[in-house]
């Protein structure tokens, strides 16, 4: 905590004349009466006034004392703090074409997609990460950020209806997604920079090949980690008719062949994941990435804080007055 008007703080010194004042003078203005003899009362004890007695000094110091504070104004920091940790740039580039909406993975593919990278995002903090989504055509969901809180939420907010209700194209554009990752990589710093691309199917649609767009990759030093994700084969898909959802069994048409070329292409690897105990185990696999030094900010907003010593600065007057009129009440 910083104050605004630091003199102020000097009325502090105050306090002192003050207290010297009540000492030595305080008991001159107080009544008197003379007696012959004092002897009697020399052991008499003292009662509970006159030992609060003393409580209406300190009232009024502490009043005083929050008043100066509330003058000189209080406040929290507010400035950029850099600090420099660990860390690696990751673009995650995810499949959200209609295909991800079956059940061989629990509770759905594209559920169990974003559950595993939340814990991956999560497990990483001091990570520059970004996401990407692609059907059959690709964007930018959330761009590199440490502000991992708003990348978490719009994961969360991913859906495959974006291509059903026609918003994107539907379909799987690999290449897009993945040329779409490396673009925001393109200017990073990092030592170490990943694109960490997930699909179940293969390239079907896009301008740009996949194996174009990991040489651009491998180009700008960017190792690519593709994961195949489903089961072997056939996989349940819940197909909606009138009134409900009908499950039909569509083919699993996973290119591995073409991910494997991305992955060695960069220097990465490839994985398949028939469950999500799989998909788990092979972010855990990625996580154990190299990490690069990475420069980071961060804002801390200035606002007044004196609210608390104004309230303390109240109570205390208040209380002080209340105990002179009541309890320590003189009688001329």
């Amino acid at each position: 905590m910083e104050f605004a008007n630091k003199e102020y703080l000097l009325l502090l010194l105050l306090l002192i004349p003050y207290i010297i004042w009540y000492v030595m003078y305080r008991k001159k203005t107080e009544p008197t009466m003379r007696m012959s003899d004092t002897f009697a009362f020399r052991y008499a004890p003292k009662s509970w006034k006159v030992r609060l007695m003393p409580l209406s000094l300190l009232l009024r110091l502490l009043a005083f004392t929050m008043i100066v504070f509330v003058l000189a104004r209080p406040q929290t920091q507010n400035s950029w703090k850099s600090q420099t940790i660990e860390g690696i740039d990751i673009m995650l580039a995810m499949d959200v074409s209609t295909s991800m909406l079956a059940e061989d993975l629990r509770p759905n593919r594209i559920e169990a997609a974003k559950q595993v990278a939340s814990e991956f995002v999560i497990g990483r903090p001091n990570d520059n990460i970004g996401l990407v989504i692609f059907a059959g055509e690709s964007f930018t969901q959330c761009p590199m950020t440490t502000d991992h809180a708003s990348l978490l939420n719009l994961l969360q907010n991913v859906r495959t209806d974006i291509a059903a209700r026609g918003l994107i194209e539907d379909g799987t554009a690999i290449g897009m997604g993945l040329a779409n990752a490396v673009s925001r990589l393109k200017d990073s710093k990092a030592k170490s920079k990943v694109v960490i691309l997930l699909t179940d199917g293969s390239n079907n649609r896009g301008d740009i090949s996949p194996m174009t767009a990991a040489e651009i990759a491998k180009s700008m030093g960017i190792r690519v980690y593709t994961i195949g994700v489903g089961t072997n084969k056939v996989a349940p898909y819940p197909m909606p008719v009138a009134g409900g959802v009908q499950y039909v069994n569509i083919p699993v048409e996973i290119d591995t062949k073409t991910l494997s070329q991305i992955a060695s292409a960069t220097e990465g690897d490839f994985y398949r994941a028939t469950n999500t105990k799989e998909l788990r185990n092979i972010y855990k696999e990625i996580d154990q990435l190299e990490k690069s030094k990475l420069n980071v900010k961060k804002f801390s907003k200035r606002y007044e804080a004196y609210q608390p010593f104004a309230v303390v600065a109240v109570l205390a007057l208040l209380l002080e007055i209340l105990l002179r009129i009541t309890i320590f009440r003189r009688v001329p």
